[in-house]
């Protein structure tokens, strides 16, 4: 048996990746499969033994619109491109914005690569890497390179100032070594929240958002099917220090929750026993981030 994956499955990876994102994105100006041929040709060849490989990769936009400073909306455009031996080697991904000079783009580019090659090699990774333009985009339009060091500085003033709340959703979570670590790793970074495992398994942090950005780069270097932050809340503390921290935090420290489902393996866990306990904590509009549903 090797290991390595067949062109088949790859191809069958892709095409439920490309389902996955038309229907999360059912709007053109949101996704749009910029090369039809090559997408019949991709289900040409998965539903038909006897198919030739296609002869050209599948191309498609995504496009994220975000708020940057003084300017309401703009828009990041991911033009990706689809290797055949995707996703065992890395899409190809070139982001472009009106507002981004060459510098910055490029920039912006081999930022999102390196975060690409460390975080997602061998699984599909088209929705992290629009969650990661997402969150860090904006960013690179204020950015020069030669100034680089001069926005750290500054940035790490004004941290001190933001109270951040972090829920990260992982497809699951059973492993002991990783639940310790969410568990070690906030206590040792004053965070509180809650981690749940399981299927899905759910990590909520809050505290200071310089300690928030460093859990979550510590939890997602670890190997994960799939995780990502889900939705994220920033609030002014104003240099009110830390009374006002101890003020904004919904939970008191960070613990497991396991709400046991009965019977199902131990591990898919009662999803209404969640919504009951987001909604005492006063987070019940999450559920519906996570799960797309109204709670009950």
């Amino acid at each position: 048996e090797t290991t390595e994956m067949t062109n088949r499955e790859e191809a069958e990876i892709q095409i439920s990746e490309l389902d996955l994102l038309s229907s999360m994105f059912p709007y053109e100006e949101e996704f749009i499969v910029t090369d039809q041929v090559a997408l019949a040709e991709l289900k040409h060849y998965v539903e038909n033994e006897s198919a030739e490989m296609p002869s050209s990769k599948v191309q498609f936009i995504l496009n994220v619109k975000l708020e940057v400073s003084n300017v309401s909306m703009v828009e990041f455009a991911m033009a990706c491109a689809l290797p055949f031996k995707y996703p065992t080697v890395l899409p190809e991904i070139t982001v472009r914005s009106s507002l981004l000079s060459r510098s910055q783009q490029i920039h912006l580019n081999s930022d999102l690569k390196a975060y690409l090659m460390q975080n997602c090699s061998g699984e599909p990774c088209m929705l992290s890497a629009r969650e990661w333009v997402k969150d860090h985009a904006a960013a690179y339009i204020d950015k020069e390179l030669s100034s680089s060091s001069v926005t750290t500085s500054n940035a790490t003033q004004s941290e001190d100032t933001m109270f951040t709340r972090l829920w990260i959703y992982s497809h699951h979570i059973y492993n002991k070594q990783k639940r310790k670590n969410i568990i070690d790793w906030a206590k040792e970074l004053s965070l509180s929240g809650f981690c749940m495992p399981g299927k899905p398994g759910v990590v909520c942090v809050e505290g200071l958002q310089s300690s928030c950005e460093e859990f979550w780069s510590r939890v997602r270097k670890l190997t994960w099917k799939r995780i990502l932050i889900r939705h994220r809340e920033d609030v002014s503390l104003e240099g009110r220090g830390h009374a006002e921290i101890q003020k904004q935090r919904k939970f008191p420290t960070l613990e497991e929750k396991c709400f046991d489902a009965h019977g199902a393996r131990g591990n898919h866990m009662d999803l209404g026993q969640l919504y009951r306990f987001l909604e005492e904590k006063g987070c019940a509009d999450i559920f519906q981030m996570y799960f797309g549903v109204e709670g009950h």
